[in-house]
């Protein structure tokens, strides 16, 4: 029977702290699988409360907040190696998603784990840009000729790389969606809203509307799902976030026509609003768009996709939903006939292999 914990935890922080043993247990296990341990921690001591929860899962969550920590000052020194790489060549470091949120101070970071650092750089500027890496200790990865042809030519980011001392993955971007996806999104107009931080020279992050845009695109455009719920959650305080700005909705919207992001905006409301009761109001809905029919598709989808991947949180739909969902993220990736070859070079790889595939 689909049990999640989760999600009601998040949501209400009272119900977490009095769950008995037994449920604690489930739940710890459920925010494990979602990534999301760490920031479950986060929101019970900001609460207050985290001193009442039963020693044993309290034990849990302490040991989160510790790693949670750790990931931050490690991204932070890494932050550092990048720019003062990046800005040797006279460009000023754009952070996409975690570190971005990490390094403005957003909520978003709150017991946000990490597994690399994605960047965006001009496209004209690329070459230089992994030249001047690759001299600083980062190396390519995905070594196989397809795998290197696909990243660069079809995609919209350089294979990740991989520093040779420190072991950190850096994703490298120049657009936040494919070169061969149906979403046009010009990486001009994000970076020429990049806003710097303050009191940091040489770092910027993506302007308020463009940062939840991106995240939005890249959950509900994406193929892979494993943290969907934390994408969910970070939208969510995003969005609880910027709407203190007087001219944030307004601005989301427009921002929305003028990228082409219309429908992935859409999804990120309906279903903040369904998963956490994001305090979105009704009318912008309506002026993201309706879809109707196909809206009520994606909920019987989505809805199976965005939670914890721990089996006490699915169902028997789960994983049916999740093999639609990915064959559509790949239809809008590429056109039928690239996707048609892709996949047949895919098929046609000897053995296993040592590194991801694309």
């Amino acid at each position: 029977m689909r049990q999640d914990l989760l999600r009601h935890a998040l949501n209400d922080i009272d119900l977490a702290v009095h769950l008995p043993l037994r449920d604690w247990d489930l739940l710890l296990r459920q925010a494990r699988s979602a990534d999301l341990l760490a920031r479950l921690a986060t929101l019970i001591e900001r609460a207050g409360k985290l001193a009442d929860v039963a020693p044993q899962p309290r034990a849990h969550l302490e040991s989160a907040l510790v790693l949670a920590e750790a990931q931050g000052t490690a991204v932070r020194r890494e932050v550092e190696h990048v720019r003062l790489a990046v800005n040797s060549l006279g460009i000023d470091l754009v952070l996409l998603k975690g570190g971005a949120y990490l390094m403005a101070g957003l909520p978003a970071s709150q017991g946000r784990l990490f597994s690399d650092l994605d960047i965006l750089v001009p496209q004209d500027r690329l070459a230089e840009v992994e030249a001047t890496l690759m001299l600083n200790g980062w190396a390519t990865t995905h070594h196989d000729p397809y795998d290197q042809r696909y990243y660069r030519r079809w995609m919209h980011e350089l294979p990740p790389m991989l520093h040779i001392r420190r072991m950190t993955v850096l994703d490298v971007h120049h657009a936040i969606v494919p070169a061969t996806a149906s979403l046009k999104p010009s990486s001009a107009a994000l970076l020429a809203a990049a806003r710097p931080l303050p009191d940091q020279l040489g770092l910027r992050v993506l302007a308020p509307a463009d940062m939840v845009l991106h995240s939005a695109t890249h959950l509900f455009y994406n193929e892979e799902f494993s943290h969907g719920l934390r994408d969910m959650s970070d939208l969510d305080l995003l969005l609880r976030h910027f709407m203190q700005e007087g001219d944030f909705w307004p601005g989301l919207i427009s921002r929305a026509h003028e990228l082409g992001l219309n429908r992935p905006l859409y999804y990120c409301l309906r279903y903040c609003k369904r998963l956490f009761a994001t305090p979105i109001p009704e009318s912008l809905l309506a002026e993201a768009g309706t879809h109707g029919t196909t809206a009520r598709l994606m909920d019987k989808l989505w809805l199976r996709v965005l939670g914890s991947l721990h089996p006490s949180a699915r169902d028997i739909g789960s994983a049916a939903a999740g093999q639609l969902l990915y064959l559509r993220a790949h239809w809008h990736r590429m056109p039928p006939w690239l996707l048609a070859y892709h996949l047949c070079m895919k098929s046609l790889r000897p053995g296993p292999r040592s590194e991801g595939t694309p």
